[in-house]
């Protein structure tokens, strides 16, 4: 009765994230409300579920904690959801973040001191296609490196400079959506759903990259190719552009500031996989390194007189302009998911899939056509918590080796996974973070877009499914 009634509150509070835009209530707010009632409901349920869930696990935290063995039954499992289930479910949550807020504060200050300037002023055309295709290349590109949110944003903003008629743009910022959200699918730190897998151990770099990159880029390509088609002649140029805050600090700054922002920003994201592998530290660090040597290089720049101190954007100052509200929304939608993995729910669920479905490419494809209707943070977040990443001694103990060895760390289930999560996300309008927020920005009609683009979207999607099954079929052949 319990897990149903549970199952009931996250699916009510899924609904509300969802349909965030029609009940305009913000998705933060309810799933910070999901996450904590559930805990709440778990701990007085957990005397009836963990015997049958976690029984192990309980008895070893009761063996290191003596103390507790002259306390009740029902004491005993408060203190094992309390002290050990939830610190545990904080430590993960925390570790991705953390990450989270590095590579935010890392962006912003590069976009603050037009670090990305050098890279939007060198487009000249305005040749449609010519244009649309470059749009698409550095778009997917950078999101690679950075993330596929703050591509959108730099992109859009590029093509408001170059692109006077809406309408255009609206197709512009469409394929900028399409090709944000397959550059971040093949690097793991383009996608937040990437950096949770890869925080948590699910996927490594040297593995990714070179198994995802070219279904990404068909997934990208072939939407571009389509729209292409229904392209003629020039864009039309804006009549004017509206200023941005700090332009007032990039007159002031030198060419040689900016670049140099530019070039330790990015130097220091891509550093982060480096790091990890050094140093077997997990990448929060890494990303904490990066702000550390990004602040005292800022600092040290603005030690000159010449500019107004009210005028410096200094990283105190840019730490305010990151998206809290996405992060208070990731830390609810993972403290829901926890619980679910903690009381059995995710479990039970694994199993009929694995029983009814039995198909990782088939359970994957379906994560990706249900992350262009509701968010995939939680769809990926669900996936972590129904399958662990499987060891060695779990697959020899298998009764069916050959299908546990999916789900080993960088096995076809994850790689396809994160495939399919990050790029599934476009065949909506909503269905990312790149496209709410492009949406946000240029104000285009979700109908529009799924009339005209969801189609493209959607073939580019189907097209590097099969691509990345065509690989691993080759791999299989000759190995």
């Amino acid at each position: 009765m319990i897990l149903t009634a549970m199952l009931f509150v996250f699916v009510i509070g899924y609904l509300f994230i969802a349909l965030e835009h029609p009940f305009k209530i913000n998705k933060a707010g309810s799933a910070l409300l999901t996450g904590t009632v559930l805990w709440v409901m778990y701990v007085f349920a957990a005397p009836d579920l963990i015997p049958s869930v976690s029984f192990e696990e309980f008895q070893h935290f009761l063996q290191s904690s003596p103390a507790l063995l002259s306390e009740s039954f029902r004491d005993q499992c408060i203190h094992f959801v309390v002290d050990h289930q939830l610190i545990h479910c904080i430590g993960e949550i925390a570790e991705t973040l953390i990450f989270l807020i590095g590579a935010m504060i890392t962006v912003e200050l590069i976009d603050v001191h037009g670090g990305f300037l050098f890279i939007t002023n060198r487009i000249t055309t305005t040749n449609k296609r010519k244009l649309l295709v470059i749009i698409a290349m550095l778009t997917f590109f950078m999101s690679a490196a950075l993330d596929n949110l703050t591509s959108s944003i730099v992109m859009i903003m590029l093509i408001r400079k170059l692109i006077g008629n809406f309408k255009e743009r609206w197709v512009f910022g469409s394929i900028i959506i399409i090709a944000a959200n397959s550059g971040g699918a093949w690097s793991p730190i383009g996608d937040v759903t990437t950096i949770m897998l890869w925080v948590r151990g699910n996927i490594s770099t040297s593995a990714t990259i070179p198994n995802l990159i070219l279904p990404s880029i068909v997934s990208a390509l072939i939407p571009v190719l389509i729209a292409t088609r229904f392209l003629h002649g020039n864009v039309t140029p804006p009549i004017y552009f509206q200023e941005e805050d700090n332009d007032e600090l990039l007159k002031e700054l030198k060419t040689k500031e900016k670049l140099s922002i530019l070039i330790i920003g990015v130097l220091c994201l891509i550093f982060v996989p480096i790091f990890k592998t050094v140093t077997h530290l997990p990448p929060f660090l890494g990303i904490l390194l990066g702000v550390g040597i990004l602040w005292v290089y800022t600092e040290i720049m603005y030690r000159r007189d010449t500019i107004n101190e009210d005028l410096k954007l200094r990283l105190s100052k840019v730490v305010r302009r990151i998206d809290g509200a996405t992060l208070l929304f990731f830390l609810g939608i993972l403290l829901a998911v926890d619980v679910l993995r903690f009381s059995g729910i995710l479990g039970s669920f694994s199993v009929w899939l694995d029983q009814t479905v039995g198909n990782v490419y088939a359970v994957n494809m379906v994560i990706g056509a249900l992350s262009a209707i509701v968010d995939n943070v939680p769809l990926v977040a669900g996936a972590i918590g129904m399958y662990p990443v499987a060891t060695e001694a779990m697959v020899a103990a298998s009764a069916n080796p050959e299908y546990m060895m999916n789900f080993v760390q960088d096995g076809t289930f994850w790689q396809f996974l994160t495939y399919c999560a990050g790029v599934g996300g476009s065949m909506l309008i909503i269905g990312s973070a790149a496209g709410v927020v492009v949406m946000g920005l240029e104000r285009i009609n979700f109908m529009w877009y799924l009339k005209r683009i969801t189609w493209m979207a959607a073939i580019g999607y189907i097209a590097g499914a099969l691509v990345y099954m065509l690989q691993k079929w080759l791999i299989n052949l000759y190995l």
